[in-house]
């Protein structure tokens, strides 16, 4: 059996070969000679390349290259060629499902490389004699393919490229050093297998935990005996923000009079009156007033010179 070319013409001018099968002639006295793989493939050459195809041609041409690749072994020259051929004359299809998920982070080129590997996995699986488009069936494997991507490739919190290999390459030279050392390796180690600084190791480290998140509700497992992440996490002590003012005003308080440090007691420990001060002190509140004013003012002016 010969194959019969048949000229098409798309609506954009190019014209395409398409091979049929044409029945075979009643056998004759003299024997026909055997139909090599060069003879099957012939047409194909004259197939154009694959971004002036329409999708139309496309499909028609798909369905000829099919029924060609059953007719091929595996692992040969020919079948790669035809293989290669429905991949190529297919990637609309890988640059249609990517357009869905252009607003994530990945990049576009990423993500039709994942979404090819798709295309590759539904030709190895499509049965044309099932009666299903090529397209149809394709399609949920390319999507399937980008989504698992990014379920097992995303990162929790978005980190530069950088950390994002140094992360890989940390865990691989980790597995390898773990072997060879019967133990966890050091973070020295890892830098030296790595040819990197420490800090750098510590950073990528760091970066490792942004991989994955857990909720702050998520349930702790059975033998935890303490409650969500949530119950565990701490206040806000409101109470901290003063320790560094406290610090620094105990030099500049230990340098007052006897007299100054005591109103200042009795102002801010005791909570007492500048009337109370007065008859504390034997003094007039008039003259306490005068007394804490220019004490205050000492220490506010002692703080603003350490800043």
């Amino acid at each position: 059996m010969s194959p019969a070319p048949e000229t098409r013409q798309s609506r954009t001018g190019v014209t395409t070969t398409v091979t049929t099968a044409v029945a075979p002639a009643k056998p004759s006295a003299a024997a026909a000679p055997a139909v090599t793989a060069e003879d099957l493939l012939a047409p194909l050459p004259e197939i154009p390349h694959y971004d002036t195809v329409t999708p139309l041609d496309a499909r028609a041409l798909s369905k000829t290259l099919f029924q060609r690749l059953r007719t091929l072994d595996e692992g040969t020259h020919e079948y790669a060629y035809v293989r290669n051929t429905l991949v190529e004359l297919n990637l609309a299809l890988v640059k249609f499902a990517a357009g869905r998920f252009r607003s994530r982070s990945e990049p576009m080129e990423d993500i039709i490389q994942v979404g090819t590997i798709g295309l590759i996995k539904a030709i190895d699986r499509f049965e044309a004699d099932r009666g299903v488009e090529f397209p149809t069936f394709a399609m949920p494997t390319i999507v399937g393919e980008i989504k698992r991507f990014f379920r097992d490739t995303s990162w929790s919190v978005r980190v530069p490229r950088r950390l994002q290999e140094l992360r890989l390459d940390l865990a691989k030279a980790g597995d390898e050093l773990a072997q060879q050392l019967d133990r966890s390796p050091t973070v020295g180690e890892l830098a030296e297998r790595l040819e990197i600084s420490e800090d750098e190791v510590v950073e990528g480290m760091a970066a490792a935990n942004a991989y994955t998140a857990s909720s702050l509700d998520a349930q702790p497992e059975d033998d935890d005996a303490e409650g969500a992440l949530a119950d565990r996490i701490g206040y806000e002590d409101h109470g901290l923000e003063g320790i560094e003012y406290i610090e620094s005003l105990k030099p500049l308080i230990a340098r007052l009079t006897p007299r100054d440090r005591r109103i200042l007691s009795l102002r801010f420990v005791a909570n007492m009156t500048q009337s109370e001060i007065g008859e504390e002190l034997g003094i007039s509140q008039m003259h306490v007033s005068r007394l804490l004013g220019r004490t205050l003012g000492k220490l506010r002016r002692g703080l603003m010179a350490e800043d």
